[in-house]
């Protein structure tokens, strides 16, 4: 019987050890659902399970609808830890906590926003181009000659989790490190080994690579529209592994083709899964991951396990508040 179990559904993407951290506990029922589902499907999934105490989510967006159809919702986790597809303020209002999962996979987008900076440095897909194709010969030509990250300036744009261990890895290259970020004291950067700056408008000329990694809020969305991205050098590197629409990609692709910029890497997308005609595809300046930044072997599992442990210690009456989005649900 399990008709006093706890009901935990959670994202058929999530990590094995997450699963079995679930399924450990005598009084949690673990229910697997699509990674993709959402909507009507997944209102009527919830209503078929109901009443389900916990939701693990990977993509999918949870709202007033999601709550309602739930019928006993108590938490709501991400295996990772973006939550714009959540709607907060409803589940604040309703004293649900929002939990993410702290610094789990913060080391491995750090990783890839610093592949990313390294492969546009080193031109990694115009040299692959040059060798494949037998032009041997080309590779001293102006447009081949790779550039050092030692001694360049980079921007971090969010110094949150990520933020902060992009600056370290950043540090270690011997670069200088410029950080913009409203929320965080000027002391707390300063005391990292790196430069605050208050104007992002103003240090945006200063660098040579700009990465980002703030949420995705109604105050950074389309924040890099091109007004700002014609601040950037005409030799400055874009990165993001952050969240689609931070970028306003109609006004990257005019700076990608017009030679305000030279290249850019973007992880993220407004819409995804992306349009498969959008044009910034097109481009042999543009070096595109799935949304993935996040996402390796160990990663997947220290969310999974994140996520789970978050669920029950809500259940348990001890929440870790520090993964909470909204702690104050928490009353």
């Amino acid at each position: 019987m399990t008709t006093n179990k706890k009901k935990v559904l959670y994202t058929d993407s999530m990590g094995t050890d997450g699963i079995e951290v679930l399924r450990s506990r005598d009084d949690v029922e673990a229910i697997p659902f699509n990674y993709f589902m959402k909507g009507a499907e997944y209102q009527d999934l919830l209503k078929s399970h109901a009443p389900v105490h916990a939701v693990i989510l990977g993509a999918t967006p949870f709202g007033v609808a999601e709550h309602v159809a739930s019928n006993g919702i108590e938490v709501v986790a991400r295996t990772g830890v973006g939550y714009d597809a959540i709607d907060i303020p409803a589940m604040t209002e309703r004293k649900i906590p929002v939990m993410i999962a702290g610094t789990a996979n913060s080391p491995s987008v750090a990783e890839q926003a610093m592949s990313f900076m390294l492969t546009l440095a080193r031109k990694g897909p115009q040299l692959t181009r040059l060798v494949a194709e037998g032009r041997w010969a080309d590779r001293l030509k102006p447009q081949y000659v790779v550039s050092d990250m030692f001694e360049k300036t980079v921007l971090i744009v969010g110094f949150g989790r990520i933020g902060t261990r992009t600056a370290k890895r950043c540090l270690a290259m011997e670069m200088t490190v410029l950080v913009y970020d409203p929320y965080v004291e000027p002391e707390t950067v300063s005391a990292a080994g790196c430069e605050p700056v208050s104007n992002l408008d103003a240090a945006l000329p200063r660098a040579d690579f700009v990465t980002i990694h703030c949420p995705k809020t109604a105050e950074t969305v389309g924040l890099f529209n091109a007004a700002r991205l014609k601040k950037m050098k005409p030799t400055a590197y874009l990165v993001s592994t952050a969240r689609g629409g931070i970028i306003d990609e109609a006004a990257l692709h005019a700076a990608l083709t017009d030679g305000t910029l030279p290249a850019a890497a973007l992880d993220v997308f407004d819409r995804e899964p992306p349009d498969a005609e959008n044009p910034l595809f097109k481009l042999p300046n543009v070096i595109l991951a799935p949304h993935i930044a996040g996402v390796t072997a160990e990663s997947m599992q220290r969310m999974a396990v994140e996520a789970a442990r978050n669920v029950l210690s809500v259940f348990d009456g001890a929440p870790r508040k520090e993964n909470a989005v909204n702690p104050e649900a928490f009353g």
